[in-house]
């Protein structure tokens, strides 16, 4: 295994279409509707396989439908599913994704419902790495895991001690507090935030800018690369010294977004392909989160359009 993701698998629901939920009763019509393999660490796995990266996922889902769906979706890209536990007293999580047809691509309301996605615990993911000896490590939605985000520090130290390369993406904290990151960042290899989230934990931590790139900078001062996805403008990383005169930056690939669900999670596959593939260069392994992250919004859901390796390489 090359590449161990740890987090949260489940279906997204996705609903499109010009109608705002409105209670009393008051039925509304949708464009359309698909039941698609969602969560973050889920759909980074999926696109890791489709990059041909040999990829497990740690994560836990109920024993129903929903986690029969999410292990059939995995295998059928490729991805390990042997690291994934089954809690026959929990409901495997769900989020619903509403879309409207005359907002921006990037723009979309979410409705999640945890169930088991905060079931998973260090232990787990230990087992999983000894195991199968993954050379890499992702973490994905810190905040729905508060049990995994609180035993993280000590993980990732034990990751470390054994030579495993680490990345996390925390995506968005639904209390707002963005708490617990300053121990974690300083133990982390790569951070791979968006714009809006690089500059809420940079505030969290003291550092209060609205610059994206003085941000990554601030936090790549406790020692990780932070990696900024930034959509049509593009994508920037700064090496652990933090200093954002020397940030990385690449233009984003042009493409005709239908939806961009899953966008920065394929963006993270992209570019953790690129670090295990043994691409050095930053500004290349920028490009293959870039490509990736912009393939990926081609088709509804977070999975259906996501690059392969050989789109990598063309564009």
């Amino acid at each position: 295994m090359d590449v161990l993701v740890v987090g949260d698998a489940n279906p997204d629901l996705v609903l499109a279409g010009n109608a705002v939920p409105r209670f009393g009763q008051a039925e509304q019509l949708l464009d359309r509707a698909d039941l698609v393999l969602g969560g973050s660490a889920g759909i980074m796995a999926a696109g890791l396989a489709r990059l041909d990266v040999a990829t497990g996922l740690a994560a836990v889902v109920g024993e129903d439908a929903f986690g029969d769906l999410v292990l059939t979706r995995l295998a059928e890209r490729g991805v390990d599913v042997t690291t994934i536990a089954r809690d026959p007293d929990h409901p495997t999580g769900l989020s619903v994704i509403l879309l409207a047809d005359d907002a921006p691509a990037a723009d979309r309301a979410i409705l999640t419902l945890p169930g088991t996605i905060p079931r998973l615990r260090a232990d787990h993911v230990r087992a999983s790495v000894e195991a199968h000896r993954p050379r890499h490590v992702h973490v994905a939605s810190y905040f729905l895991q508060p049990a995994l985000a609180a035993e993280l520090p000590g993980l990732l130290a034990w990751l470390h001690d054994r030579g495993v390369s680490t990345s996390l993406d925390t995506n968005w904290d639904p209390a707002g507090r963005w708490a617990g990151l300053g121990r974690v960042l300083s133990l982390v290899d790569v951070f791979l935030p968006n714009e809006a989230e690089v500059v809420a934990v940079a505030a969290a931590l003291g550092a209060r800018t609205a610059d994206p790139a003085e941000a990554a900078a601030a936090l790549a001062s406790a020692g990780c690369r932070v990696v900024v996805k930034q959509g049509a403008a593009g994508a920037l990383s700064v090496a652990p010294e933090g200093a954002a005169a020397s940030a990385v930056r690449v233009d984003a690939v042009p493409v005709e977004p239908r939806d961009s669900t899953g966008a920065g999670d394929s963006f993270d596959a992209g570019y953790v392909a690129a670090l295990v593939s043994g691409v050095e260069d930053e500004a290349e392994r920028l490009r293959w989160a870039a490509v990736t992250g912009a393939l990926s919004t081609r088709a509804s859901g977070g999975t259906a359009s996501q690059a392969v390796r050989s789109e990598v390489v063309a564009v």
